[in-house]
């Protein structure tokens, strides 16, 4: 049996040390925000506020409730969301797969991927984006905010290292049975893919459901706002003309309340995918 030695006890304390303060760091700025969503206006206004609530109430809630304006924005956020990270998703396997072989198996590899890189490094702009959004005629339309990152090159290159690290017999006693590429990858491949796909679903998820600038960029009419760019209106206090202002002018508690039912969903769904995101990122990672 071996002993823990003195500097292995020291380094677990420090470690543990560490882990609890970024633990604290990431949870406590949730639970002041609960704490303000159910306080009283006065109480949350004058920042009185800290980790319990004073004067606590549901009067923040009721308004969210019955405010139409919120669960619009929260509808469109939703299925932008589900719309952006199914085509990710897609055309993620679709492109990745091909690029998982050697360069004798796809002679054209090395091209691709060091067009994908330079894609990945360099950018056209915001000015080029906005002007083929307009040509195309996709303002105000959810199109507008899931095609222009319909291929995200770095979850194409994560998704595609986890392909390479798979045995190759897998395949190949596969195409001996007579299985093509696209047998291979429905039925061999993407079975086991599985923790690299709940990767690249989790960043795919987090990234739509949190764009606002996107939605402000594109969209004209306050009514086709996602949800991330309605509360950037409401918490800068900066309403666009199309806006009521009594939407706008409202207590530090109503939009705690509104920015905290923002993060339900990503609490609710992170806590599934977890498992798999540690192993797709680590995995994903290790084999070019």
């Amino acid at each position: 049996m071996n002993r823990i030695t003195k500097g292995q006890r020291v380094f677990a304390v420090f470690n543990y040390f560490i882990l609890g303060v970024l633990a604290l760091s990431c949870i406590l700025p949730i639970l002041h925000l609960l704490a303000v969503s159910l306080s009283s206006k006065t109480a949350s206004d004058n920042n009185m506020v800290g980790l319990w609530p004073i004067d606590i109430n549901v009067d923040s809630y009721k308004y969210l409730i019955q405010g139409k304006t919120f669960f619009r924005a929260f509808g469109i956020s939703v299925y932008r969301t589900v719309l952006g990270t199914a085509i990710n998703i897609v055309l993620i396997i679709l492109l990745a797969y091909p690029l998982s072989k050697d360069k004798n198996e796809f002679t054209g590899r090395p091209v691709y991927i060091a067009m994908l890189l330079f894609i990945m490094i360099f950018s056209a702009g915001m000015v080029p984006y906005y002007l083929y959004i307009n040509d195309l005629g996709l303002f105000d339309t959810v199109w507008a905010l899931v095609l222009p990152t319909c291929v995200p090159i770095f979850s194409v290159i994560l998704m595609m290292n986890f392909m390479r690290s798979l045995p190759k017999e897998m395949e190949e006693a596969a195409k001996v049975d007579g299985a093509g590429y696209w047998n291979c990858m429905v039925s061999i491949v993407l079975p086991v893919c599985l923790p690299s796909i709940a990767t690249v679903t989790l960043l795919s998820f987090v990234t739509h459901w949190n764009s606002w600038f996107d939605g402000l960029l594109y969209n004209n009419d306050i009514a086709n706002y996602p949800l991330q760019t309605y509360l950037q209106v409401i918490l800068t206090n900066k309403a666009p003309s199309s806006i009521d202002e009594s939407m706008v002018n409202i207590g530090r508690n109503m939009k705690a309340a509104q920015i905290f039912v923002t993060m339900l969903p990503l609490l609710a769904v992170y806590p599934f995918l977890q498992k798999y995101f540690v192993t797709g990122m680590v995995i994903g990672s290790v084999k070019g």
